[in-house]
């Protein structure tokens, strides 16, 4: 059994994370670097648990935009094929001599049916190739207003653009140690106001010959900023009253800490409150480094220039 490093008893533990104490029942880390929590639901069918506009308005964008250009291609398709089917006797305007020719004037048809462009060439004649080319109209204007709606959505969605440094640092500090990482904005005239920022720790105890996971808040030098324009290094003192008192790497791994982090703030673009969550683990935590400062004068000493490429730069310092 895996020995424990002991936690102050008296230090208040905090119980509204949102994640029970049974160590047994986890699986790897709480929080996922970009902020989306580690689970997956079972027990209750794929339609209650599946939203396709939440879906929608949580993917990559080029995930987005590669899945409205291919249902616009499988949609005028599958028209097409039901116009293949009812026949190409029920249309005026056909000019192709192979049968590819006339396939490919089909789908064209169907394209422009679909988007209501309807260039004019090529036109319905027969009643199911009219029923079959009416209900694709409907079906094409109503399917414009769902693409619409989840172009606004995720245009109008306020977002923190908020990156973190790659690794938590434990480093001397002052008159001590502490624990640090930072983030910046990343976005051209993109700056956040009223800034504030909470961070738990989890960490696997025993208890009684059992583990299980408590979680504690940790005291930062400063928990709250006006404004956010540059980076911040957030700073957790590992003094006496610090869960971490004392910790090692080898005691961080066994007792498989994880920081949880938590920024809110209010977007003056959007004029809106945002949020953004991440986490470390024990693994992405480096002892006896620090952070390399990440901004600068200009040459004309008129401007702050930000180097976000510095953002995960360290110096390691001697033991």
């Amino acid at each position: 059994m895996a020995s424990y490093k002991k936690i102050d008893p008296r230090l208040k533990t905090n119980n509204d994370t949102g994640f029970g104490p049974n160590a047994n029942s986890y699986g790897g880390r709480f929080i996922n670097r970009d902020g989306t929590f580690n689970l997956r639901r079972e027990g209750i069918s794929f339609l209650n648990r599946f939203s396709i506009f939440q879906r929608m308005q949580t993917l990559p964008r080029w995930k987005f935009v590669l899945i409205i250009v291919l249902s616009f291609i499988t949609i005028n398709l599958l028209f097409t094929a039901t116009y293949i089917i009812i026949g190409i006797s029920q249309f005026t305007g056909v000019i192709g001599n192979t049968d590819w020719e006339r396939l490919k004037e089909i789908y064209y048809f169907s394209t422009e049916t679909f988007t209501t462009v309807g260039y004019g060439r090529v036109n319905p004649v027969g009643d199911a190739a009219n029923v079959v080319a009416g209900f694709e109209a409907m079906t094409g204007f109503l399917s414009f207003a769902v693409v619409t709606g989840l172009i606004y959505g995720r245009f109008s969605k306020p977002k923190p653009y908020l990156v973190f440094s790659d690794l938590a640092l434990i480093a001397p500090f002052q008159d001590k140690t502490a624990l640090m990482f930072r983030f910046a904005t990343y976005k051209d005239h993109h700056a956040l106001t009223n800034v504030s920022i909470k961070v738990s720790l989890a960490a696997r105890v025993e208890e009684n010959g059992e583990a299980s996971y408590k979680f504690y808040d940790l005291r930062l030098e400063r928990d709250k900023v006006d404004n956010l324009p540059m980076n911040w290094t957030v700073v957790h003192p590992i003094d006496q009253e610090s869960p971490l008192y004392g910790f090692t790497y080898d005691d961080a791994a066994n007792a498989d800490l994880e920081l949880y982090i938590l920024i809110t703030g209010f977007d003056e673009v959007y004029s809106s409150p945002v949020l953004q969550r991440t986490s470390y683990t024990y693994q992405e935590m480096k002892f006896n480094a620090k952070f390399i400062p990440m901004y600068r004068e200009s040459d004309d000493g008129k401007t702050t220039i930000l180097e976000m490429h510095k953002l995960n730069e360290i110096k390691e310092l001697q033991n």
